[in-house]
């Protein structure tokens, strides 16, 4: 009988994994601008959901925070990468928020 082999990691097709990696996430974080842009143009939020970016909000800052641990307290590209993608969330949440209680408040007469 064969004895089954771990596949064949080069170096080459981890790099290109990498930067594939680092080219499509950052992308993404490029890609959150137009929703910021919209939700501040609009100045409603109607269309987009709150819980759904927080949602998103947490799911990248645990895994920067789970590829912090799983590389030895080491920052990396990943997690850099992820961590943006968390602050992107958070500024996409943070202005949802703003602008749908930051309207009511204003409407009770509290400054803000």
């Amino acid at each position: 009988m064969n004895a089954i082999t771990a596949p064949v990691v080069t170096r080459r097709s981890v790099s290109v994994l990498a930067g594939a990696f680092a080219f499509f996430n950052a992308m993404r974080i490029v890609a959150y601008l137009p929703t910021l842009f919209a939700i501040h143009g609009e100045g409603h939020t109607d269309q987009h959901s709150l819980l759904t970016w927080l949602c998103f909000l947490g799911a990248n800052a645990t895994m920067a925070l789970w590829l912090y641990e799983q590389n030895g307290h080491r920052p990396n590209r990943a997690i850099a990468v992820s961590a943006g993608n968390a602050v992107m969330c958070a500024a996409i949440a943070v202005s949802i928020i703003w602008l749908r209680w930051g309207h009511l408040a204003a409407g009770l007469g509290f400054r803000v």
